[in-house]
């Protein structure tokens, strides 16, 4: 029987013991029939509300981008593309007049 690559590090030394599935090189442990995605990545806005793929959002303050001497300025709208979990920039949005970035979800609310 074959098992399943680990779906935190996409391991394949992961071994079963009694109904759990681990792998060896990260530590994450779980069961293969528990259908609830408890990892699921939630990004909160600026004024707490979460926020999903497909979302419009609006800058809350003028954000200067890296490398650049070019400013996104309050209110302007983005639509976020992906969520991904990172400490530093959660959300890939394309802003209007500046193209494709990660920005930060604390800079931004739903529109």
């Amino acid at each position: 029987m074959s098992l399943p690559a680990c779906p935190k590090c996409q391991s394949d030394y992961v071994y079963q013991d009694q109904s759990l599935f681990i792998c060896p090189e990260c530590s994450h442990e779980w069961d293969p029939t528990d259908n609830n995605d408890e990892d699921a990545i939630t990004v909160k806005d600026a004024n707490g509300t979460l926020l999903a793929e497909g979302d419009k959002v609006t800058v809350v303050k003028d954000l200067k981008i890296k490398g650049s001497s070019q400013v996104i300025k309050i209110g302007t709208k983005a639509v976020i593309r992906w969520i991904k979990d990172s400490k530093d920039h959660q959300l890939d949005c394309k802003v209007d007049g500046v193209g494709e970035m990660m920005v930060t979800a604390k800079f931004v609310k739903k529109a």
